[in-house]
């Protein structure tokens, strides 16, 4: 980590530097200023907005994942852009660009399903909807392990392979 702070650190320079000859000095300056004072007003307004949808889906009884992960894309986004630099100020102008906020928002949401179970995915973002496909052999019954002595158990097909809404459970959690 220490490593990519200093790295951070000498690219932010860098671009400063490069900047500044490009438009003068006094003028980099003054927009590593903006940037930062802008950045200070969006935390607050990312703050209030993440922490008023929060609340509005813990009222509602809803999963509170999306936005939750919205409102910390905004809150990383400010934050970037009030630290002084301008490639943070870049990057963090960009995660409020609504597009890349979704998709950032959406990758947010991707890395926390790897990392943690489907009781607590399923309890931050809601029932996830899954597909059954009918497969080319014929269903076998599961054992109670994933290996039988002839190989992998196929999967039962449900529901004549049709596409169904379900919530994935994962066993002994």
């Amino acid at each position: 980590m220490p490593v990519v702070a200093v790295l951070a650190v000498v690219a932010e320079l860098a671009v400063f530097v490069g900047v500044g000859r490009l438009v003068g000095f006094g003028a980099a300056v003054l927009l590593v200023f903006a940037a930062s004072l802008l950045g200070l007003v969006l935390l607050r307004r990312e703050g209030m907005r993440a922490w008023r949808g929060f609340r509005a889906a813990a009222q509602a009884g809803q999963p509170p994942g999306p936005q939750v992960t919205d409102g910390l894309v905004g809150l990383l986004g400010a934050l970037l852009l009030a630290v002084p630099g301008l490639v943070s100020g870049v990057v963090g102008a960009l995660l409020l660009v609504p597009p890349v906020r979704r998709l950032t928002r959406a990758g947010v949401r991707r890395a926390t399903e790897r990392r943690v179970s489907s009781m607590v995915a399923g309890d931050l973002f809601g029932p996830r909807v899954v597909r059954v496909r009918r497969s080319a052999a014929q269903p076998a019954q599961p054992t109670s392990s994933d290996q039988s002595p002839a190989g992998p158990v196929e999967p039962t097909v449900v529901d004549g392979g049709r596409a169904i809404e379900g919530e994935i459970v994962e066993p002994g959690r």
